[in-house]
């Protein structure tokens, strides 16, 4: 486990542990709050167990995917990591850009 936290402050470019607590926070309530708010996504558009799966994974990606790094900036922000949240949201975005210029 020690391993694991310090591959992570690694990772990061972090130096504190309590930086590594409050991070993983931030996670946390992102997940907790993008759950909230994907129920009633769901509802709004009609998803349910029968919905067709290109539906389901075009709101995921379209909608649900944005609104969890929405959180994850608001709470990191009120977390204090703000500095952290956009590297590690910038550092995403340019992998996913990097995967569709391959493609082309």
């Amino acid at each position: 486990m020690v391993r694991l936290w310090n591959r992570l402050k690694d990772h990061w470019k972090i130096t504190s542990n309590l930086q590594v607590v409050i991070i993983l926070i931030a996670f946390a309530l992102s997940g907790f709050s993008t759950l909230y708010v994907h129920r009633y996504i769901d509802s709004i558009f009609g998803i349910d167990e029968e919905s067709s799966f290109w539906i389901v994974a075009a709101i995921f990606i379209l909608l649900i995917l944005p609104i969890f790094n929405t959180f994850l900036v608001l709470w990191g922000t009120l977390l204090g990591q703000q500095k952290f949240v956009f590297r590690f949201i910038k550092t995403k975005i340019n992998l996913i850009l990097m995967f569709f210029k391959r493609k082309i």
